[in-house]
């Protein structure tokens, strides 16, 4: 483990659990989903461009890129579970998520746009999860690195990326609170 494995990573690496998961669990998952946008809005209410344009990790990415990146990342997770439970294990295309980071609207657009995005988005992904039958978690899309994927799985993976980039803005609201 390198030295910046705990800024990279601040709640642990990405889960890769097969299997189902229990309607007790998959509800503590939807409800992550459900509270991430709040928390996020809430940890970025008041930051200035200083701060937004804090990297949380040295060669890392600015608050700003990771507030505009969660939107885009959360678009595509959405669409592959409805590609999953609609389609019979469908191929899905990655998107290069660095470069998307670097365009200009990432770099330097109001987060505000992202964050009402972001609400809008987990509001209509919990409303679809929470109405899906239970065989429907077990329906999959296949992934080019990864092969199929769940959406119990998509559901695990994208709960832990919320709690993941709600940490690397904590690191940045912590570091600039202290000073």
């Amino acid at each position: 483990m390198d030295n910046l494995e705990p800024l990279r990573y601040p709640v642990g690496r990405a889960p890769r659990e097969k299997g189902p998961s229990s309607a007790s669990d998959r509800a503590g998952l939807i409800e992550i989903l459900e509270r991430a946008p709040g928390g996020m809005r809430s940890l970025a209410a008041g930051l200035g461009d200083a701060q937004l344009d804090t990297p949380y990790r040295p060669d890392g990415w600015t608050i700003r890129q990771v507030i505009h990146h969660v939107p885009d990342s959360h678009m595509n997770a959405y669409l592959r579970m409805k590609l999953a439970v609609t389609e019979d294990a469908p191929a899905i295309k990655t998107y290069e998520e660095g470069l998307w980071a670097e365009l200009p609207e990432a770099k330097s657009a109001p987060i505000a746009m992202s964050l009402d995005l972001l609400d809008a988005l987990h509001r209509r992904w919990t409303a679809f999860l929470r109405a899906l039958p239970d065989a429907a978690f077990a329906q999959a899309f296949t992934h080019p690195q990864f092969g199929p994927v769940t959406v119990d799985e998509a559901l695990r993976m994208y709960a832990w990326h919320c709690r993941h980039h709600t940490a690397h803005v904590q690191l940045v609201v912590g570091s600039t609170q202290s000073k």
